[in-house]
């Protein structure tokens, strides 16, 4: 921790450290063992809403040196509770990459502009290992407002800045968002926002202004062009990794035929059977699952029209 990174710590402590439902933590912990992992991470929708519906997202990291070559590895998981079944879409990388890539090191944005978002420690291995968590969650949060000095105009309120930030961070990754998703992710998460950005400037060393709501940071022309071109790189390439990882995601995403499956049945009630060589071929499931739920909508449709 920086001597000047007290407050962002223990910001980011809290927030790790904050209650999720059991349910949760065993899912976790089940996960844990199947990786060997030595700490899991809990986010998205289902932690601002407390909600076990739909997909539940977790971060799993595991030991070892940064990986080469492409990451997470993705999958999908079911497990059983309590007469119900819990689904979870789960991303899978080494803590030392998560570090790495939260530093903002690597051309890569989607775990520092993901992980500056509300997140939960569900599992770890030993306090090492949160120590370790805690330290790369504080780097995404110092990456994240450095890119935001630069990217907001020179003097706006934190939730300006915030708002440049997500804005850019959506037009350079490969995804399909409502305008205004930038706003709902500040709504949702209005506690954790409120005051991260000055508490994360402090901590990153960058020194600012405040008037009433207003903030101003302190940065020279030269160090808002290096960090604009930083964001430039990152930018160009942000589409191109995705893709990849789309394609790799395509032959690797453990139980994917599962997950789509369940999309279809979820979205439309038509139940599309699964068999074993379609589980092990998910990029080759695709287009027959296709088929498949048109044929049984058709079907279904029929049976109605005749009663």
């Amino acid at each position: 921790m920086r001597p000047d990174g007290a407050a962002l710590h223990t910001r980011v402590t809290a927030a790790l450290e904050a209650p999720v439902r059991g349910e949760i933590r065993d899912f976790a912990q089940a996960l844990a063992d199947l990786y060997d992992a030595r700490a899991v991470l809990f986010y998205g929708s289902n932690l601002r809403s407390g909600s076990l519906d739909g997909v539940l997202d977790f971060y799993v990291l595991t030991g070892g040196p940064r990986e080469k070559g492409l990451w997470p590895r993705v999958a999908y998981h079911e497990r059983e509770h309590a007469g119900e079944t819990l689904r979870a879409k789960v991303a899978v990388m080494r803590l030392s990459t998560f570090r790495h890539a939260a530093e903002g090191r690597h051309a890569d944005t989607t775990i520092w502009a993901r992980f500056v978002q509300p997140c939960t420690l569900a599992w770890q291995s030993d306090a090492q290992a949160g120590t370790e968590v805690t330290a790369a969650v504080e780097a995404a949060c110092m990456t994240a407002a450095r890119f935001a000095s630069a990217l907001g105009d020179p003097q706006g309120t934190e939730r300006d800045y915030w708002q440049a930030l997500f804005r850019a961070t959506y037009r350079a990754e490969l995804r399909v968002e409502k305008p205004g998703r930038e706003q709902q992710i500040l709504e949702f998460g209005a506690g954790h926002f409120d005051g991260l950005l000055p508490a994360a400037w402090q901590a990153a060393g960058i020194a600012f202004d405040k008037a009433g709501r207003r903030l101003q940071p302190h940065l020279l022309p030269q160090e808002r062009e290096a960090l604009v071109q930083r964001w430039e790189r990152r930018r160009r390439l942000g589409k191109p990794l995705n893709v990849v990882r789309l394609l790799r995601a395509g032959t690797t995403f453990e139980g994917g035929a599962r997950y789509l499956a369940w999309k279809v049945e979820r979205h439309s009630g038509v139940v599309v059977p699964l068999t074993p060589f379609r589980e092990r071929h998910p990029l080759l499931m695709s287009p027959v699952l296709l088929a498949d739920y048109w044929r049984a909508r058709r079907r279904r449709a029929a049976t109605q029209d005749s009663d």
